[in-house]
């Protein structure tokens, strides 16, 4: 305990492997009628800045949501996310890490996957608008964050609950599964991105990074090694992910907190369904479902939204109802 032994999330038909499950639902979903939202840039300790959508609707209770890797506030799991939490009448706050959200930061660093001093300066900014109640959501990358930031018991107390779904809860097994063949898709489009941020950045801070082995990266390990390790203070890519993977912070997590990874992943490797934390664990629930590929979920429910934005309102607003009574 808290595994959960089932899930009821069932698959669409057309979206038979995961592959499909993990593609469609990123290009083909657009989520309309959005609340209005205000764009708000706010300083970091050091002399850098991060940008967030606030979706105001005036209640007690505030979500706020950590993107995937080289996502944004804007991509189709924010936005349902959003639509589903803010019309059931909660503030929603989606920010951006250094340099999503188009325009490269100012300091010599990018984000990474355990980069908790970023989400630690957005608590405290949501901390001074007064909302005694505050839930944090992270998909992928973000979800590993949001796991990290709170086993780090960073925590203040007004923050209540959590939900992760899609998380790389080992980072160096999950690096290792992105660069097999079966993953050369993702893999090449994300390392295409992540290259022309590399010399955006070195445009910007020339000797940030080392452009001529930056050029020679074939993989995701590689570009940790010589990009996210050196840039972050990591001996390595080996350190990075040693210090920074959320399974080695599940135990320190006090509050309600929901984690499903779906078991056909693509992303994530077999060590990231280890039970063996969640079962001493008193807080963190774990849920597998057979399919759902990367953050996918996209069956459908009440006003077009998908099984996870219905599956983490109803977890956190259950906590929500426990603190209330």
């Amino acid at each position: 305990m808290p595994i959960i032994p089932s899930s009821d999330y069932r698959r669409p038909k057309l979206l038979f492997n995961r592959h499909l499950e993990t593609i469609i639902p990123g290009i083909t979903r657009k989520v309309k009628d959005l609340p209005i939202f205000e764009t708000i840039r706010i300083d970091t300790p050091d002399q850098d800045f991060l940008d967030l959508d606030w979706y105001r609707a005036d209640s007690d209770r505030l979500l706020i949501l950590s993107h995937g890797l080289e996502g944004d506030s804007h991509r189709p799991y924010i936005e349902g996310m959003v639509k589903k939490f803010h019309g059931e009448g909660w503030n929603v706050i989606a920010w951006n890490y250094r340099g999503c959200s188009g325009e490269i930061n100012n300091t010599p660093r990018f984000y990474h996957s355990g980069a908790t001093q970023d989400l630690t300066t957005m608590v405290e900014y949501a901390l001074t608008l007064g909302i005694p109640n505050i839930a944090l959501g992270g998909f992928s990358l973000g979800g590993n964050l949001t796991l990290k930031y709170l086993g780090e018991k960073r925590r203040d107390s007004r923050i209540k609950s959590a939900f992760a779904f899609s998380v790389p809860i080992d980072l160096k097994g999950c690096c290792h599964e992105i660069d097999k063949p079966h993953n050369f898709v993702y893999c090449r489009r994300f390392l295409k991105s992540l290259k022309l941020k590399g010399m955006a950045k070195n445009k910007k801070l020339p000797g940030s990074v080392d452009i001529d082995k930056l050029m020679k990266v074939e993989n995701m390990y590689q570009f940790d090694n010589v990009v996210t390790a050196p840039l972050h203070g990591f001996e390595s890519a080996n350190d990075y992910y040693a210090k920074c993977s959320a399974r080695n912070f599940i135990e320190g997590i006090e509050i309600p907190t929901l984690l499903v990874n779906a078991l056909n992943d693509p992303f994530l490797s077999e060590s990231c369904y280890d039970q063996t934390k969640f079962k001493t664990s008193k807080n963190v629930y774990f849920e597998m479902p057979k399919f759902g590929g990367h953050v996918g979920f996209s069956s459908s429910g009440s006003n077009g939204t998908f099984w996870s934005e219905d599956r983490a309102f109803d977890f956190i607003n259950q906590q929500a109802l426990r603190i209330d009574s």
